[in-house]
Order: structure tokens, then sequence, then C-alpha cells
């Protein structure tokens, strides 16, 4: 036998201490998203893992908190302030819609991105509002006083309504602020979030979709990422600093509470911390509810979905004008779509329906030995009332992601007005005037609509829509379905070609010109006829069965969230997410879920520049940032001749977390939370350590490309930068 050289010894004594380290890494994974207000709960815990400031710097009542930093950015992201003059750094995808609305052919921000020059330059972006979130406060006693899980839930819900309402007036005019309650713990507990709106926002900062979508479809939601998923706008506001209207002498909004922004980058097992708006999550849900995620729901808007964005592809491709049209709408579609094939894969792999029934097993060994005995029996009902649902939640599924993912059908909707006007029985003259206001509504639709774009997805979605609902289908879509000899092109040619729907000029010389007689025509619009089918047939048959279902649900998920509480006393429960301001820890962390693998926990820029690729537009690099690779031009922001652009750590993190500040041990920003790893997806219903994981982008590439490449350094000249860019070792690789 061959000797065994020292050296090889060395070797494999390195090898195994690395392969221990990858082992101790899911140690870096921390659980939960934690109310603001009850950080000094956790205090002791966060410190243990690297926290240097204390808590109240994060949250306090004084109103000097960095909660005064954190905004709700639109109706469902989160944004940070990182300068004194309310400029707000959030997600390239956040500010996608507003973006869109300002965009033109000539004034292409999504291709050419777009960096004011100067304050004067900053765009108006009608709309858009950020929150901010000055103090919240458990109100539950006020709230559940006299009232007990043995109401009918209708009295229940009918007394808390009215409780609520008769709060939230008291808190606002007391703190002179906006104030809203929401539950928590599904329902156990309520609480008041005292905020302030802000409405006049304006687009400051906004890569290219080289960069801020680089990688698109292929790169969401996996891990390594080369995308600079980031945007800027500026918060302005009246003469006295508070919220206003837009108005040109508006000025900028001024505050004491930002962000410092810290470029010495990060090792692993650094600590971290995410502050923001998580969307929704339902960590306590059953098995039999879990499996209606995992096997009805996800699977199947995957696959209407996949059909729709197929088609919106090649046209999108094929065209800029539509390309534009439909690259918010895309995003927001395809977003969902690649998340729920990741969530699906990961409940999957870690098998979490077994784990969840492994769970109930010992639930109902203790419930047994409780003397309330509704919660003996609790499984049994939460089992009975998801079974028996699981066909109505599988038909209207089906009809929401098939037969409504064609923009026609949806746009019935805004038929059904133009029906309810000729039900008014008014004059002519009144009846064109009413009928042309709803018409006018409708420009925004018509104004990012394609009409051969949506007829493909007619014909593409209309063949899944008869192959797989099932034995039923809305009368109207069966007859004209025969009525074209079962030719889906066929059909798709006459209905799109028939309606006055598909047509905004047809629409509007309807509505100049229509009188009382021409009910008629609408009554037999084929495209009226298929809403108006589908729409019947989901009040009458399906959405009162499923409202039953989930005021049931509602009643048996509270009493168990309840029953879980009391029998993991000492467990400390966070409350499932619902768009309210949390904070989650963690640690920066590589992803190693299945044993020592080769992904880092940092991306740069030459790995992206490797992957440039002039064929394919998510690919493509623009041709600036490519010079400054090639010439290595970061300025004070590149470590050791590279340029740092994301990075993963263990945050517990949601929908709504997106444009998160992601937060060192001392509370300075150090990137931007813009999504999650593949598998790690499954999170909004159970976090597994070794696979839920937060992506990034690092402040030291939105600040790269702010400077280099926007040429916008006089963004950077008002923010109050770390100027230690120092390298750690670790840091790039």
């Amino acid at each position: 036998m061959q000797k065994t050289p020292k050296i090889t010894i060395i070797i494999k004594i390195i090898l195994l201490l690395l392969s221990s380290f990858s082992v101790l890494i899911p140690a870096f994974a921390k659980e939960g998203m934690w109310i603001p207000a009850t950080l000094k709960d956790r205090e002791k815990d966060m410190k243990g893992w690297g926290l240097k400031l204390p808590v109240e710097k994060l949250y306090n009542e004084n109103g000097t908190g960095l909660n005064n930093a954190v905004v709700l950015f639109g109706r469902g992201c989160t944004g940070e302030i990182i300068s004194p003059e309310g400029l707000v750094l959030t997600n390239h995808h956040c500010g996608y819609g507003s973006v869109q609305g300002i965009s033109s052919a000539d004034k292409d921000y999504f291709a050419n991105g777009f960096f004011a020059g100067n304050r004067n330059e900053e765009i108006p972006c009608p709309g858009l509002t950020v929150t901010f979130v000055r103090r919240m406060e458990n109100v539950t006693d006020k709230i559940l006083n006299g009232i007990n899980d043995n109401l009918p839930d209708e009295v229940r819900d009918s007394l808390i309504a009215m409780k609520t309402a008769s709060v939230e007036k008291e808190y606002a005019k007391a703190a002179h602020l906006n104030a809203s309650i929401k539950p928590y713990y599904d329902g156990n507990q309520f609480w008041v979030a005292l905020t302030e709106t802000y409405r006049d926002i304006r687009l400051v900062g906004f890569p290219p979709n080289g960069i801020g979508a680089f990688g698109g479809d292929v790169e969401n939601w996996v891990w390594p990422r080369h995308t600079g998923d980031f945007s800027m706008f500026r918060v302005y506001a009246g003469a006295d600093n508070k919220p206003a209207d837009y108005a040109r002498e508006n000025k900028p909004y001024h505050t004491d509470q930002f962000f410092k922004i810290n470029c010495s980058g990060y090792k692993e097992g650094d600590f971290t911390m995410v502050y923001g708006f998580p969307g929704t999550t339902q960590e306590y849900i059953s098995s039999y509810e879990l499996k209606q995620v995992s096997s009805i729901t996800d699977p199947i808007a995957i696959a209407a979905r996949t059909r729709r964005l197929d088609v919106w592809s090649r046209h999108m491709s094929a065209s800029r004008a539509v390309f534009l049209q439909y690259t918010s709408k895309r995003a927001g579609v395809a977003n969902s779509w690649k998340k729920w094939q990741g969530e699906v894969r990961g409940l999957d792999v870690n098998n979490v329906t077994a784990k969840k029934k492994a769970f109930e097993q010992s639930f109902q060994k203790w419930a047994n030995g409780q003397k309330n005995t509704a919660y003996k029996t609790l499984l049994k009902q939460i089992r009975k009332e998801a079974e028996t649902a699981d066909k109505l939640i599988t038909e209207d599924q089906y009809n929401k992601e098939v037969a409504l993912g064609v923009e026609l059908i949806q746009q019935g909707a805004s038929f059904e007005r133009l029906v309810q006007c000729f039900r008014l029985h008014l004059p002519d003259r009144e009846l064109q005037d009413t009928l042309s206001k709803v018409v006018n509504s409708m420009a925004g639709f018509y104004k990012n609509y394609d009409v051969a774009t949506d007829k493909d997805v007619f014909k593409s979605l209309m063949a899944f829509y008869f192959s797989k609902f099932g034995a039923w289908l809305p009368a109207a879509f069966e007859t004209q379905y025969l009525v074209h000899n079962r030719d889906f092109s066929a059909w798709a040619n006459d209905l799109y070609s028939t309606t006055i729907l598909a047509s905004p000029e047809l629409l509007k010389s309807f509505a100049a010109n229509a009188t009382t007689a021409d009910s008629v025509r609408l009554k037999y619009d084929p495209a009226w006829q298929l809403f108006d089918a589908l729409n019947t047939f989901r009040k009458q048959q399906i959405l009162p069965r499923l409202k039953d279902y989930y005021t049931r649900m509602r009643y048996l998920d509270r009493l168990y969230m309840k029953a879980q509480m009391a029998m993991q006393q000492n467990k400390a429960f966070y409350p499932n997410a619902n768009l309210t301001l949390r904070l989650t820890y963690g640690k920066v962390s590589g992803l190693d879920p299945d044993g020592p693998a080769p992904y880092s926990f940092q991306t740069t820029l030459g790995e992206a520049a490797t992957l440039d690729d002039t064929t394919r537009d998510i690919f493509t690099v623009p041709k600036k940032l490519k010079e400054l690779y090639r010439n290595q031009d970061y300025g004070r922001w590149g470590v050791n001749g590279q340029m740092p652009l994301a990075f993963i750590a263990s945050n517990h993190t949601s929908g709504g977390n997106s444009g998160s500040p992601v937060l060192n041990a001392n509370g300075e920003l150090i990137g931007t939370n813009f999504d999650r790893a593949y598998e790690g997806t499954m999170s909004d219903y159970y976090f597994d350590p070794n696979r839920c994981r937060n992506i990034s982008v690092d402040i030291r590439y939105t600040l790269f490309i702010v400077e280099k490449f926007g040429g916008a350094k006089w963004l950077i000249d008002e923010m109050s930068i770390t100027p230690e860019t120092r390298s750690l070792k670790g840091t790039t690789h």
C-alpha cells in the first residue's frame, strides 16, 4: 500500500473542516417576522445573533426609530429613505408599473434607463404613494372585550367591524394621523398602525432592463443572481413637510430618520436584518389546507400562466410597441408563476405535508387531554371542510387563471358597466354622456392592450380550458365553440373581429351614437356573452359556497391558531404576514441545501459579464456597463478588482419585502432585498433553514450604477456613506 504523503493528510483535514462548516451554515437561518413594537422581547436573542445597537433604535414611540425610514411603497412593496431629502430606494420591479405609465416609444426607460441630472428633472408618478408607519399599538383588549369564540361568525365579525371603526377614529383624532387596525394571529390579536401617506412621488433613477431585470425569468427566484434590481424615487411634501397632492412648488420631504449606508462589505456569518412589509404567509395552517395549495391552486396557475407567458413573450419579442405595453403586466404574471413553481418544489422536497401531519398527530394527543372540547374535534372539522371544498376551489381556479386569463374576457367587468348604463333608462343624450365616461375610464386598459396578442392568448387558453376543466363549461363558451366547429382559431378570429370591446375606436363610436335600442347589440356581443356566462355561474354556483367555506375556515383557523399557542406555551410565535411592518433577522449565509455545493454567498459583475448574450434581451449587458467592466472602472465601490453585485442571507421574507432595506448589526444599509431562492419560496408556508434565503442587491453595486453608469453623483452626495471600503476576506470570489 502506498504511503499517504503528509500534504495529502493536511488537505483532507482542511476539506473535512470545510465540510463541517457547511453543515453548520443552516444554524445561520432564523425564522420569524416580528412586530417592531415587540422587539424588546427579542433583544436578548438578537444580541446573541450579533445585533450591536439597542432595539429602541429600530423602533420606539418617540418618533426617532428607524421604522420612520421604512415605507410601504405603492400598494405592495417596501422602500427605504436613504437621505435627509426624502430619497427612496426600492426595487426595479417595484417601480415597473409607475415607470411604464410615464414611458413611451421616444422615452423608453426600460431600454435606456433614466437618471435625473437634478431635481428639476425628476418625473412625477401619478397615483404612486409611500406610507410611513409612525407607531403601532396592541389594541386587542379594545377590540375583543366582550367578544368570545362561540359567537356566530357573522355576529362576531359585525361587532369587530364596529369596534374597529370606533377605535380607528379615536386613534386618528388623538394622533392626527391615519389609523388602521388589522387582525394578527388569525384574529386572536389586533394592532393599530398610525401612518402617514405621501402622494407626490417622483422618479429619480431607473436602470435599464439590462441591469434592473437582468436574467429575466431564467434567473428569477433562483441563486446565483446577477440582477441590479433597484430604482430610486423621491418623496415630496407641502410647505409644512406633510402629505400633499402633486404641486410644482412642493419640496422634498425632509427627515432626520434615514438609513446611513455602510460600504465596508460583509462576510459569511455576519448578522443582518430586513425591515419591511411582508405580504401574506400561512405558516400555521393544517396539512389539508396546504394540500389545496400544493396540489390544486399552484399547479393550475402554473400551467395556465405558462401558456399566457409563452404567447406574450413571442409577441413582445416581435414588436417593441407590444413590449412596452406588456412588460409590466408580464413581470407581474411571471413573478408569481416562477415563485409558485419553486414553492411546489420546496414543499415536495421537504415533505412538508407529512411534517404537518406528524405535528397534527401530536396536536390531537394534546387536544384529547384538554378541557376545551372544541380542540378535540378541531382537526376533524378542518379536514371535512377542506376536502369538501377541494372541487369548488379547483373549478374556480380554472375560471380565474384560464378563462379570466384572457384580457378580453377580463374586460367584461367594464362591459358590465356599459350594460348597466342602458338599465338606467336614460334619455339618449344622457345615455351617450354616461357611456362616454365609462369608455374614457377604460383608456388605461387600451393603452397597454394589443388585440393580436390577446387573440393568440385566447386560442391557447381556450384549448387548455376545454381539455382540462372537466364536465362543466359555461353555456356561452360551449355554444360559441360548437358554432365554430370546435376550431379555436376560427372562434378567435370571429370573436375579436365582432366584439366592440376589442377596438377602442369602435367602442368610442358606439358610445357617442348609442340610443336605448342599442342595448340589444351589447346583449348579443360575443365577448359580453362569455363574461356574463362565466360571471353568472361564479356568482350563483361557486362564490357563495366558497364564501361560506372560507367563513367557516376562518373560525376554525382562528381556533387552531389559539390552540397551537396554548399547546406550545414556551414557543415564541410570530404572526403571519399581512402587509404590515415587520423586522426579521438572520445572517449572511451561502446556499448548500443538500450538502456542500459550489454556491457562494455573493455574486459579482464579472459573473454577469460572462453571461452576456446579445441574442437574448434578458442576458444583454448594456454597452456602457461592459465598458466599465472591461476598464474595471468601479470607483470606490469595487473590492480587490471586482464589483460585488448581489448576496444572500437567511432572513425570513415574503412578497411585500421587495425593496426592503437589508441592514447590518449597526442598523446601516448594506443592500436592498429583492428575491428569494427557488425552493425557499415555500417559506410562506414552511421555513426550512437549509433552503430559505433572501437575495439582495449589494448597496455598493447600486451606488456604482448610480454614479458610474447613470452619471448621477449628485445623488451620492446627498447620502450619508461610511467611507471605509476595505477588503474583507470572503467578500468576493
